[in-house]
């Protein structure tokens, strides 16, 4: 076997870009093994066949990712380092949809430094004015007291969020479906820039120059509902993304909420399902929001 990987930043490079996310049965050999034994014998083809199943590029190039790294165009978080969350992101394997095996970053300042209060706030791509002045001040109170704002990125509720924390002069962290150096969706490439000169972080799962698929739009959600000690679903239709981060997010023991909005509004039946049903409490307002973790 040619290119041995002898260090544990490398093989978790590795392992990030062979595995597709999420990755559990990947993720409890490496807990088990490390992750240089974990790759060596995943290499060799000697890993059960759980592990083998979610491993979609046996022998990855790690050019672009090396060079990431090198350049400081961005930093890689891995659960060997000291920064790591390790309270917000165990649940996920104990729940059995599977932690991330690693974390690329792109901005200056450390996750731990931002990750003692987080509210995730999730919602609809195609909202309405109503679905973005709520997130946009939700946001922007949140983050002058001194909260960290997390979302997705996306069009509509999340980029009115990102847009209401940095109008407040705050961080806040956006989780990709893509490479941090991808702009997804590239118009807001700007807004990205934004969140990173005021202080906040893009993060993801995804190596250096991974494209925003369907499916990792869908496994980025799991990531949303973990590192926010709250997740508020400000609009989402009946079959919203941002209804499975919600739900995600009460296994994960997370305190859930919805903010009601119109029964005539398409983009409000999946919120008020929530209500409905008691799978989310009511809001109204961010002094409603209970965001104290102590789950780091």
């Amino acid at each position: 076997m040619t290119n041995p990987i002898t260090d544990d930043r490398r093989a978790r490079i590795y392992l990030l870009r062979a595995a597709e996310p999420p990755a559990p049965a990947v993720h409890a050999f490496v807990t088990a093994h490390g992750p240089v034994t974990a790759v060596e014998r995943i290499r060799a083809g000697a890993a059960p066949p759980a592990v083998l199943a979610e491993i979609v590029r046996p022998d990855p190039r790690l050019d672009l990712d090396l060079d990431a790294l090198d350049t400081g165009a961005a930093a890689l978080l891995t659960p060997e380092d000291p920064d790591w969350p390790h309270g917000l992101l165990a649940g996920l394997s104990q729940v059995g949809v599977g932690a991330p095996l690693g974390l690329w970053i792109r901005g200056r300042t450390p996750l731990a430094a931002l990750t003692p209060a987080t509210v995730s706030i999730v919602g609809a791509r195609s909202s309405t004015s109503y679905g973005e002045t709520v997130a946009a001040d939700f946001a922007y109170d949140l983050t002058r007291a001194g909260v960290t704002v997390i979302s997705g990125g996306s069009h509509g509720v999340d980029g009115s969020a990102h847009r209401g924390a940095v109008a407040a002069d705050g961080p806040t962290i956006a989780v990709l479906p893509s490479g941090v150096d991808m702009a997804f969706p590239m118009s807001h490439s700007g807004l990205f820039d934004q969140i990173v000169q005021a202080g906040g972080l893009l993060i993801s799962e995804y190596p250096i120059g991974a494209i925003a698929t369907r499916a990792r739009i869908v496994a980025r959600g799991r990531l949303l509902a973990a590192l926010g000690a709250a997740n508020v679903v400000v609009e989402a239709a009946s079959r919203s993304g941002a209804l499975a981060v919600a739900r995600v997010g009460r296994v994960l023991g997370r305190r859930v909420y919805a903010v009601p909005g119109p029964i005539t509004s398409t983009q409000s039946a999946g919120t008020n399902e929530l209500l409905r049903t008691g799978e989310a409490r009511a809001i109204s307002a961010v002094a409603q929001i209970e965001y104290g973790s102590g789950i780091r």
